[in-house]
């Protein structure tokens, strides 16, 4: 490292460390988890693609563990690991995260928030967004791009329109995903006749639910005497099976798709699209009308922290690629830069059920990328409040 990288490395850890006191100040309590993780929660929340990424080990039991790719889970999981799980709690946090990312640095320093257990979901996305523009604003940063948008709203639609089951666990994927949302809502409109080997079991899950279709191909593995084919488990085969079977049963009808473009075409500064999708409700008949009221009652929280809207992007064809987002995300870029965020966040009510919480736990936060904000130096530190 020359010794101008490692000036700029630990002014980074300095001001980082100063934006933490502040976060301190607004009542986040600083947490420190293991560097060293169970691997599977990472695996399991974000996919088998995130294990190239992974720097993976395994303890003398066989368990596989992880040095920390992030800092969320981490976080949850010691939450959920203490006394007051369940009760509304926030954390902040600084340390290095550990990451295959091709050429650049594998060990690199992220900073964070995350708040657990709030019922006032509104007003607690409104405040990571202030949150997070105000950090921009402590390293020196003036204009940047605001970008969000709310998985939820998607979501409401996908109910809202009655579609199969396996189509809709199939586009909310694709949403998440988004490299090939638009793809497959144009491949779901066309009928599959073409011929495949597994007939009869097409035929046999024809109408089926998840769990007959688990309980079939378990059956049939077992008498085949496997538990896995091609490397895949039981559960992603039969969800190939349930998606094969119903692409064969019919074509994504024509409305619903007309419905899901006009939805995935609303954009511009929030007040604007909360009018579009208004409109698309009451033409379309559609029932989403609470996720809209959640996304008109944030934009509320939003003015009042002094956000200015007229600034923020909103769009609802935007996602961070994170499958355990379930509501508002955002993302905080140099303005007029459209590479690597500096501040990225959003709602994932459903993760801390997924690592374990017997009851569903509401939860939103945020991660500073150090490295990309100390490009530039910082201003004046204070108050996070």
């Amino acid at each position: 490292m020359t010794k101008t990288a490692a000036a700029r490395a630990t002014g980074s850890a300095e001001w980082a460390e100063a934006l933490l006191q502040s976060f301190g100040q607004a009542g986040y309590v600083r947490a420190e988890p293991a560097i060293l993780q169970p691997a599977d929660p990472f695996l399991d929340l974000s996919g088998e693609d995130i294990r190239k990424s992974l720097y993976l080990t395994t303890d003398s039991s066989g368990e596989e563990l992880c040095l920390r790719p992030d800092l969320t889970i981490p976080v949850a999981r010691d939450y959920l690991a203490s006394a007051i799980a369940g009760e509304p709690a926030g954390f902040c946090y600084l340390g290095p995260v550990f990451r295959q990312r091709g050429g650049k640095p594998s060990e690199f320093l992220q900073a964070g928030i995350e708040s657990f257990g709030r019922q006032d979901r509104a007003a607690a996305d409104a405040e990571m967004l202030a949150l997070g523009l105000e950090a921009t604003s402590a390293f020196g940063l003036g204009e940047v791009d605001i970008r969000t948008g709310d998985v939820a709203l998607f979501s409401a639609l996908i109910d809202a329109l009655g579609l199969y089951p396996v189509w809709r666990r199939r586009l909310m994927k694709d949403f998440n995903r988004q490299a090939s949302l638009a793809q497959d809502i144009e491949r779901l409109t066309l009928a599959t006749s073409s011929a495949n080997e597994y007939e009869g079991v097409l035929a046999a899950l024809a109408g089926s639910d998840r769990k007959a279709a688990l309980a079939l191909v378990t059956d049939l593995m077992s008498i085949a005497g496997a538990t896995t084919l091609g490397g895949r488990a039981v559960s992603e085969i039969a969800d190939r099976f349930l998606e094969q079977s119903t692409l064969k049963s019919g074509a994504l009808p024509r409305d619903a798709l007309q419905k899901i473009k006009r939805f995935l075409a609303i954009s511009g500064a929030p007040q604007d699209a909360l009018t579009q999708l208004r409109a698309l409700a009451a033409d379309a008949q559609l029932a989403i009308d609470a996720a809209i009221d959640q996304f008109e009652s944030r934009i509320g929280f939003m003015a009042a922290r002094g956000i200015d809207l007229t600034k923020t992007r909103f769009s609802t064809s935007f996602g961070r690629g994170v499958d355990y987002y379930t509501g508002f995300e955002f993302e905080l870029h140099r303005a007029g830069n459209g590479d690597d965020p500096l501040v990225a966040g959003g709602r994932y009510d459903g993760l801390m059920s997924q690592l374990g919480a017997s009851a569903p736990i509401p939860a939103v936060g945020f991660s500073i990328w150090i490295e990309a904000m100390t490009q530039s130096g910082p201003a004046n530190i204070g108050s996070a409040s």
